[in-house]
């Protein structure tokens, strides 16, 4: 066989193994970049066609890994770069995702697949602003995809650009008006009523059967929204309560999962426990990245004073603290990180395939502490170090409160409470992203008075064992005297005072909570005793706080 027909050869099998790829025929794509590097061993798209398998059948470890092989022969296909920094961002790798991403948009890439890749990497390793860029190509590039105007339309809703997020939402439905994810953010970000024909839409698909049973989420969501702004609040409760119902049922879902969860937080880290965390460290002793060398695991945590963790329930007031903190200048908001959760289950070394779980949480009393408060903080650059402090503002990190002071005993944890009875109704109100399963309780209303019942529990025992560098802040006391609490939360944080706090909703950093759009407000009092008006609709919570012992009156926070 001569040398051009053997290129003619692997030509012709490249190209097919690429329209198999493309029809989801992976096992023929698969036979055929063996088959082509079995003649060519330097074959760079084969290695990348194999990673590209791996990565669409979940293996991210193993396509990471062959996208690498192709990287070392060509390193200026910016698809490679962006296909290893989807992998990466998916095996929790946020700091070398974002570095790959961002080597692959400086390669000018033209295809809207790879644009759109490089978009979601950024947004998912926090770098709302500059996700923005690739998306607005993308949609230059095909402007057919829904999907890429859904991209768009969140990214600018992360950093406070509603109106602009509106018009990509709007520009996604009017392509595929069954794309629903639209639906729900566009209810969000518009503050209006959906218009007639809008709401005839979604009302025509609630009446098909075979709406699937996310897309039937997002409507029912959407359409609560829209009624509660009429004010009609039975009908918007009755709505929330179908779409959450059918998301309940499908899924494999026990309240008792959670409950083990709080009980064994609070077993491991009892007071002996954290008793047994180091003396406070001053701060410059934090900057000087100074350590003790040992084999032995350190019992003692590790010398930083950057970290503040915002913890809590999930819509009690967390970014509304974080906006307050954040804007001072000493201090970078790096949003809300998985970091300290993942350095925990590497430390903890546990078989199992879930991050967070007893196990994990038992196995981690024992870990090397001061090298877990160093990978935490070293693995938040290069986003953080820039100011004297940062925080962290993930909720689920109140299960970690205990294991944060031993690993990081100068760190701050401030844990929001708000009255028991809004708590629950914001969260059931609320649609988290149907993919993180920590949520799951929300589909349910009384699982989520459960859920709250167990935080009370668990945040009375740690404002109980641990007094130092632990503070809790109310909801409605920042509402109330958002200037006292200010002044307060900063004191706790050795910080001094700065006018700029009160101005939270002048602060341009993006925000990619569910809040995006009220903490862009000013104060207000609308949220408080929400829940009076869905008095008659939550009945059965009412009744099992009070069979529990949970203060429901105004301003209660427990």
């Amino acid at each position: 066989m001569t040398e051009a027909s053997a290129q003619a050869n692997l030509q012709a099998w490249h190209q097919e193994a690429q329209v198999a790829l493309n029809a989801r025929d992976y096992r023929r794509a698969h036979e055929l970049c063996l088959r082509i590097l079995n003649h060519s061993p330097q074959f760079a798209d084969a290695f990348f066609l194999l990673g590209v398998i791996a990565a669409e059948h979940g293996n991210f470890g193993k396509a990471a890994d062959v996208i690498g092989r192709a990287l070392r022969l060509d390193a200026q296909r910016a698809e490679y770069h962006a296909q290893l920094a989807r992998c990466l961002i998916a095996t929790n790798q946020p700091r070398d995702a974002l570095e790959a991403a961002m080597r692959a948009l400086a390669l000018n890439p033209r295809e809207a697949l790879t644009l759109d890749t490089i978009g979601v990497v950024m947004c998912r390793a926090g770098a709302y602003e500059e996700s923005i860029e690739p998306f607005r190509r993308a949609v230059g590039r095909d402007p057919g995809k829904a999907a890429y105007f859904y991209n768009l339309g969140a990214s600018l809703q992360f950093v406070g650009n509603f109106r602009a997020a509106e018009q990509a939402y709007r520009s996604s439905l009017a392509l595929d008006p069954a794309y629903h994810r639209s639906w729900s953010a566009l209810g969000q970000v518009s503050g209006q009523p959906f218009s007639q024909q809008e709401l005839q839409q979604l009302e025509g698909m609630l009446a098909h059967d075979s709406l699937p049973v996310d897309a039937e989420l997002h409507v029912c969501h959407a359409l609560a929204r829209h009624h509660e702004l009429q004010g009609a609040f039975a009908r918007s409760f009755e709505l929330l309560s179908r779409g959450k119902r059918r998301k309940r049922a499908s899924i494999q879902y026990s309240i008792d999962t959670d409950l083990a969860l709080f009980e064994t937080a609070a077993r491991v880290c009892d007071r002996t426990f954290l008793e047994a965390a180091a003396p406070e460290r001053g701060v410059d002793a934090a900057h000087t990245g100074a350590h003790r060398s040992t084999a032995a695991p350190e019992r003692e945590g590790h010398e930083s004073g950057e970290p503040i963790f915002i913890v809590g329930l999930p819509r009690t007031g967390t970014t509304l603290v974080e906006r307050i903190l954040s804007s001072h200048p000493d201090v970078y908001s790096a949003g809300e990180l998985t970091n300290f959760s993942l350095v925990v289950k590497k430390a903890a070394a546990t078989r199992s395939n879930l991050v967070l779980d007893t196990e994990t949480l038992e196995a981690a009393a024992n870990i090397d502490f001061a090298k877990a408060g160093r990978d935490y903080v070293d693995s938040t650059r290069p986003r953080t170090g820039h100011t004297a402090r940062f925080i962290d503002k993930m909720p689920l990190n109140f299960l970690y409160a205990g294991l944060i002071h031993r690993a990081l005993p100068g760190a701050k944890i401030i844990c929001l409470r708000r009255n028991a009875l809004d708590s629950c109704l914001s969260n059931y109100r609320q649609l988290f992203a149907t993919a993180f399963s920590y949520y799951d309780y929300s589909y349910d209303l009384l699982d989520t008075g459960r859920y709250y019942i167990a935080f009370d529990k668990l945040a009375r025992h740690w404002q109980a064992v641990m007094p130092r560098n632990y503070c809790e802040v109310h909801y409605e006391a920042v509402v109330d005297d958002m200037e006292a609490q200010a002044r307060r939360l900063l004191e706790f944080c050795g910080l001094p005072w700065d006018p700029a706090c009160l101005s939270f909703h002048e602060n341009a950093a993006p925000v990619s909570t569910a809040s995006s759009v009220q903490v862009r407000k000013p104060i207000y009092r609308t949220a408080l005793e929400r829940w009076r008006k869905y008095e008659k609709e939550i009945s059965p919570l009412i009744e099992l706080f009070r069979e529990h012992g949970i203060p429901t009156s105004a301003g209660s926070g427990t």
